[in-house]
C-alpha cells in the first residue's frame, strides 16, 4: 500500500512571496522518498507552469506533474458532465484547463458560466454572465475562498464576486475548489491513490481540513497560514496533527505501515 499527501500552497509552504522556513526541506525528503504527493491549490487564475515557477523562485524544485489546481477540477467536471461550452469569467489557469479538457469558449448560449479569480473581466462581462444564466446556463464557480480583507488587497476575492452573480440570479454556484467533494476526489485520483492512503496538509479548517474529513483522508493542520489555535474548539471537527509548520511534520507518518 502506498501513501501520499495533498498539500496546500499558500500558509503552508509559502506566505504570499516568502518561504516558510523549513518548506523545502520538507518537500525534499518527501521527493528523496519517492513519496507521491501533489499541490492541490484553490487558485484558479495561476497555470500549473506559473505555480511551478513560483516555487522554484522560493528554492522548490517540482514539475507540472506536482500541481493540481480548481482549475483543472473544473475543467475535468465539465468534461465528466459531457460539456461542450461555457462562459467565462477567469484567466490563464482555469481558460487553459478548460481548453485542455474540449470545452469551447463562447460568448453566446453557454451550457455553464464558469468563473474562477482574475481582475480583467468587467461589470459589463458580470452582466453578461447574469444574462446567461437567468436564461438557462448553469452557474459554476472554482471555489469560494473569501477575500483577506486587507488594505491593498489586489483581488476582490471570488466569493464576493460569486455572491453578486448569485444575488442578481437567484441561483446558487456550484463550487468544483476545496472543500468540495469534486476537487478533493480528482486530486487524490491524480496521485492514483485510494482513500485510506490520503493525507492533507493545509492551513484552513473550512477548506483543507473539512475537505479531506468528509472525504475519510487523513489531515495535519499548519499554524503557519489562516488557522489559529485558540479558534479550533469552535469547529465540530477537528485534524488529525496540528503543527506548527511542514518542517514538523515526520515522515513517515505515524499512521502510515511500516515500510512505507
Amino acid at each position: 500500500m502506498k501513501h501520499g499527501l495533498l498539500i496546500d500552497m499558500d500558509g503552508v509552504i509559502y506566505s504570499g512571496e516568502t518561504l516558510i522556513e523549513g518548506a523545502d526541506k520538507f518537500i525534499g525528503e518527501l521527493l528523496k522518498n519517492d513519496i507521491p504527493f501533489t499541490f492541490m491549490t484553490n487558485n484558479s487564475q495561476r497555470t500549473r507552469l506559473d505555480a511551478v515557477r513560483k516555487l522554484r523562485l522560493l528554492g522548490i524544485e517540482v514539475t507540472e506533474n506536482h500541481i493540481y489546481t480548481s482549475a483543472m477540477a473544473t475543467g475535468k467536471f465539465l468534461s465528466d458532465q459531457g460539456a461542450h461550452t461555457a462562459y467565462v469569467l477567469g484567466e490563464g489557469g482555469l481558460l487553459t484547463s478548460l481548453h485542455e479538457n474540449g470545452i469551447s469558449l463562447v460568448n453566446t448560449d453557454p451550457e455553464f458560466v464558469v468563473l474562477g479569480e482574475g481582475r480583467n473581466f468587467t461589470l459589463e462581462m458580470v452582466q453578461r454572465a447574469v444574462d446567461m444564466i437567468l436564461a438557462g446556463a448553469k452557474f459554476i464557480t472554482t471555489n469560494r475562498d473569501p477575500s483577506p480583507k486587507k488594505p491593498g488587497w489586489n483581488n476582490l476575492g471570488i466569493a464576493a464576486t460569486t455572491a453578486m452573480i448569485e444575488e442578481a440570479t437567484g441561483r446558487r454556484a456550484f463550487v468544483t475548489g476545496k472543500p468540495s467533494p469534486v476537487m478533493m476526489r480528482s486530486a487524490r485520483k491524480y496521485l492514483g491513490l485510494e482513500t485510506a492512503e490520503t493525507t492533507v496538509v493545509g492551513d484552513t479548517m473550512e477548506t483543507d481540513i473539512q475537505g479531506g474529513v468528509q472525504m475519510g483522508y487523513k489531515t495535519i493542520l499548519v499554524l503557519s497560514g489562516i488557522a489559529k489555535k485558540e479558534d479550533l474548539s469552535q469547529y465540530a471537527f477537528k485534524p488529525d496533527l496540528i503543527v506548527s509548520s511542514v518542517d514538523q511534520i515526520e515522515i513517515p507518518l505515524k499512521w502510515w505501515p511500516l515500510g512505507v
